[in-house]
């Protein structure tokens, strides 16, 4: 290579540099050893590493857990080519303030289609989110779908525990969605890129479930013909969710209380001591607190489980939130390869007024039901379930009214159009009345 060609690629390589220095996404470069070779100005001010503490390190190790959250291809695949992927994810910076950001990796591949290397781009997404949930705006968060005041509540307590691993118990009636958040619980947190295990305490029976859950070892009982790992191995690394865990007979909460306090345990007939490192959450629709006052729970077991306890509202107590869902529901059923359909005013008021005892899962089934009664495109008040048409549970009516709830009114102002005036008249009110509730919600 000569002096000037030289010049010209060292120019070119500076020009680059000062191009990628100016952008306002961080860029973060590694080769296939996970060598950290470019760390741009932006990533800098994101992360609060600088450049020199990072290039040339491990980008496993310099940012004390893997900087993707485990969540690229390239950590368990490191030897293969590598596509496109686009994600969200919390880190932690150097000064331990947590921030969420929106990644984008792909693979890097010299010209003659090797794999080099991997490029990743993110941008900060903290304070956008932050004003979001300040101002109601946000309409779903890590899977979860809703902008009720309640349910904005539950996201800030989702993203407060993404830097802690802490027990998290989580009620809520059936089919508010207690799975979804305690993935979404998972999928927030540092250990997104390890396993999410579901059981459901209430549904196994009660012979199988220590099995189920420490695993057994061949010839343990009839049937055993080899050994088995239990949920807690499979999710060693990541979340495991016991789902109504209220229905745990008394031995196995004597079992499960010495696993939370040891993180060992033996399989059923093994005498091996097995470590596994696994958040617990777990969840009922019961009152674990009112059992234990009647000793049908633990009260050790209780305050190991209820560290950090989440609230999911029932469907009635965030009635704004059904054409949300139900525009939601409606199109992923199209991306499902159901017909498109749309949700006729008559039928949504019907929605409205119904008092959904499945909660939102009763409102997807719904939906369903509806989809294969309707046969044009609007689904219309008859397509819907017999019994939410037979016994609504008016959320209002008009006249004059004892006390406004934050139901009747978000449902008036939705039939209202949002017009407050109108809003306040089928309530039977006063408009300053209604004004003077809004502001005391905010």
């Amino acid at each position: 290579m000569t002096a000037v060609s030289l010049e010209n690629l060292v120019a070119q390589q500076k020009n680059l540099q000062g191009i990628l220095d100016n952008m306002l996404e961080g860029i973060i470069a590694h080769d296939l050893d996970r060598r950290i070779l470019f760390f741009n100005r932006a990533a800098e001010k994101i992360t609060g590493y600088s450049r020199e503490e990072v290039l040339g390190r491990d980008c496993h190790d310099v940012f004390g857990t893997p900087f993707c959250g485990k969540k690229c291809a390239f950590c368990t695949h490191p030897t293969g080519p590598l596509g496109h992927h686009s994600y969200t994810m919390n880190v932690t910076t150097r000064s331990g303030d947590l921030r969420r950001i929106e990644m984008s990796v792909t693979g890097m591949y010299d010209d003659q289609g090797a794999f080099v290397g991997v490029l990743a781009a993110f941008r900060d997404l903290t304070e956008i989110l932050s004003l979001q949930l300040r101002l109601g705006e946000l309409t779903s968060f890590s899977g979860l779908v809703g902008r009720d005041r309640r349910m904005l509540e539950v996201y800030d307590q989702i993203r407060n525990l993404s830097a802690t691993d802490y027990p998290v118990h989580i009620t809520g009636e059936t089919g508010t969605g207690k799975e979804l958040v305690a993935a979404a619980v998972h999928n927030e947190s540092g250990r997104a890129g390890g396993p999410f295990v579901p059981v459901n305490c209430g549904a196994l029976p009660e012979g199988l479930l220590e099995s189920e859950l420490f695993g057994h070892v061949k010839g343990a009982f009839s049937g055993a013909i080899r050994d088995k790992k239990g949920r807690f191995e499979l999710a060693d690394g990541g979340t495991l969710f016991l789902d109504e865990v209220a229905e745990l007979p008394k031995h196995m909460q004597v079992k499960l209380l010495r696993v939370l306090q040891s993180g060992t345990f033996e399989r059923v007939g093994g005498e091996k001591t097995i470590s596994v490192d696994v958040r617990i959450i777990s969840a009922t629709n019961g009152d674990l607190r009112r059992m234990m006052e009647r000793q049908e729970f633990r009260e050790d077991l209780y305050y190991r489980l209820s560290v950090v306890p989440i609230k999911i509202p029932a469907l009635r107590e965030r009635k704004n939130d059904i054409p949300l869902l139900v525009s939601y529901f409606l199109q992923q059923a199209a991306e499902q390869g159901q017909r498109a359909a749309r949700i006729s005013s008559a039928a949504l008021s019907v929605m409205m007024d119904y008092n959904w005892p499945g909660n939102v899962r009763e409102l997807q089934n719904a939906l369903h039901f509806a989809l294969v009664k309707s046969r044009g495109p609007d689904i219309e008040a008859e397509h819907l379930p017999l019994e939410m048409r037979q016994n609504p549970c008016a959320a209002f009516k008009p006249g004059p009214k004892p006390f406004l709830t934050a139901e009747t009114v978000s449902a008036a102002i939705l039939q209202a159009g949002g017009n407050r005036s109108r809003a306040a008249k089928l309530l039977g009110v006063g408009r300053a009345t209604l004004y003077r509730f809004l502001e005391k919600q905010r």
